[in-house]
């Protein structure tokens, strides 16, 4: 396999390279065009990159050939999906003459369209970027098409010699219990702990710190420093520069982006979960806990062997609500996560516990008040602290991987366009320039490009992350959770009952494990394709709700 694709890429370069004295292809001044002026820096040369478009071209042309003019695609609202749908797509258009519809709406009308061709069997979209979140969801319910398998079978003439799987760094994310690829990354982002450098590297605010707490004023490794940080700029610190400031951000609206708060890793963060990576094994972020074929979904409660309400994750509530009400600034509380991103960039939060690089590229705008006026930030991002219970080996905490999903049910040439399209806006001719614009990398040869060595001080940290071996404890929900969409919602409405003091965190959190075991034992009852939910060996069968 290794000798056809040498000879394969060999042959390409060939065709685009001056000295082999080829005639000019049709398609060959675009995409010289689109090299030139937009797809740079990139890690090809540029005469691999024009190898690489004549390729795209030529299995474009096959596809025309059998009446493929156009294909629709959907991605959630994100910058780097923006550069997709406004730039990209008139790209490969340009280039391949098969005009893409990239529509961008938001993450929860994605999933919900998701789950509508997932109900009638007949997919929306001839392709999805989809959280890797929902691989096990895909895995189970059989709808999803496994790339391992479209790859090496009737996709095998539309997939680019010159695609490298193994350069992408989030495939671990994508790969189900039966060992297959089921998506391709697209873009990737952490959630990591940020703080404005500029005041922790101020000694007179050093010196105050010191005399309080007895320790250097740096990055918290773990709750406790957090806290005392938080409390140290909101009540001793209190303003900056005329301006009040607050030790910690966070939002608390009863709204669906409440869900992710915690589904993000935030109870492994706090030592919620077991050890093991990408996620904990038996017993994962969510709390559920799978059987001993690391497959089978067993239970969220205690009771069941879970971990949803164990203390650890009552914890992990009772420290969001109270760092909220005590260090936050008082509109926090009814904020939702959209309301609340662009907070920090504003010049009064000190830390944030909770923070998605995903903000990068927004936060480093010159103007703003967090960035200096060489347009270097004031702020950095550091590994995200870790709660009491948490034990080394564990997961550190959350990284999103927006993936690129097919039906079994496209028609199939539809979806070789699509395949072609999703391999484009990931190539190694594109790639790098679509990272540098949304701040998402997913390939490691761009990660080491010798630009972001040069430019790494502009991006807070990020590139020191991502070349770090750290970066592999930063995870995605796992292949534990069966039903994505039907166990998400649970969270966000339980959460608030918390928030609000309609309940107590531990009273929350035992009716979200309640109720996420009752969801699991109707989707046992309902059969899925594979590894549907099924009796946990902790319980006592007379008491089954299965």
């Amino acid at each position: 396999m290794k000798v056809h694709v040498k000879l394969g890429m060999t042959a390409l370069a060939c065709a685009a390279a001056l000295a082999c004295g080829h005639a000019a292809w049709a398609g060959e001044a675009e995409a010289k065009k689109w090299v030139d002026s937009e797809f740079q820096p990139s890690s090809l040369a540029k005469d691999k990159q024009l190898a690489e478009m004549k390729w795209f071209m030529d299995a474009a042309a096959k596809l025309k050939a059998k009446g493929v003019t156009q294909i629709s695609v959907v991605s959630e609202t994100l910058t780097t999906h923006e550069y997709e749908s406004k730039t990209l797509a008139k790209a490969f258009e340009e280039i391949t003459g098969i005009k893409v519809n990239h529509d961008i709406i938001q993450e929860g009308d994605v999933v919900e369209k998701l789950q509508t061709s997932m109900q009638s069997g007949k997919s929306i979209y001839d392709g999805w970027i989809s959280d890797s979140d929902l691989v096990g969801t895909h895995y189970r319910y059989g709808a999803i098409l496994p790339l391992s398998d479209y790859m090496s079978g009737a996709g095998k003439e539309w997939t680019n010699p010159g695609l490298d799987v193994k350069d992408f760094i989030g495939t671990k994310f994508t790969t189900a219990p039966d060992g297959k690829l089921y998506q391709l990354p697209d873009q990737q982002f952490a959630n990591l702990y940020w703080f404005r450098a500029d005041w922790f590297a101020r000694k007179d605010l050093q010196d105050k710190f010191k005399a309080k707490y007895g320790y250097d004023l740096g990055v918290p490794t773990n709750w406790s420093a957090y806290e005392d940080i938080a409390n140290f700029f909101s009540n001793d610190v209190k303003e900056l520069d005329g301006k009040k400031v607050y030790g910690h951000m966070d939002y608390g609206k009863k709204d669906p982006s409440l869900g992710w708060r915690f589904t993000d890793a935030w109870l492994s963060m706090a030592g919620a979960a077991d050890k093991g990576l990408p996620n904990g094994m038996p017993v994962d972020e969510w709390g559920i806990r799978v059987g001993a074929d690391k497959c089978t979904p067993e239970g969220a409660s205690v009771a069941r062997g879970g971990a949803t309400n164990s203390p650890a994750a009552v914890y992990a509530l009772t420290k969001y609500i109270d760092w909220m009400k005590k260090y936050a600034p008082p509109q926090a509380m009814g904020m939702t996560f959209s309301e609340a991103g662009p907070v920090p960039a504003q010049g009064q939060i000190a830390q944030q516990v909770f923070w998605y690089t995903a903000f990068t590229a927004d936060m480093t705008k010159k103007g703003l008040p967090v960035v200096n006026a060489d347009g270097s930030p004031k702020w950095r991002m550091a590994p995200s602290p870790y709660g009491p219970y948490w034990k080394q080996g564990m997961q550190n905490g959350y990284q999103d991987v927006g993936s690129w999903t097919f039906f079994k049910n496209t028609d199939p040439n539809r979806l070789a366009a699509a395949w072609l399209y999703a391999q484009f806006v990931t190539s190694k001719t594109v790639s790098l320039k679509k990272s540098l614009t949304g701040l998402t990398f997913i390939r490691d040869s761009d990660i080491h490009h010798e630009y972001l060595t040069k430019n790494a001080a502009q991006y807070g940290g990020l590139i020191e992350f991502y070349r770090s071996p750290a970066r592999v404890a930063w995870t995605p929900t796992g292949t534990n959770v069966p039903d994505y969409p039907k166990l998400a919602q649970l969270w966000w409405k339980n959460v608030a009952t918390a928030v609000t003091g309609e309940k107590t965190p531990q009273a929350a959190m035992d009716n979200l494990a309640e109720e996420m075991d009752q969801v699991m034992g109707r989707l046992q009852r309902a059969g899925m394709t594979n590894c549907a939910p099924g009796e946990s060996p902790f319980f006592l069968a007379s008491q089954s709700i299965y």
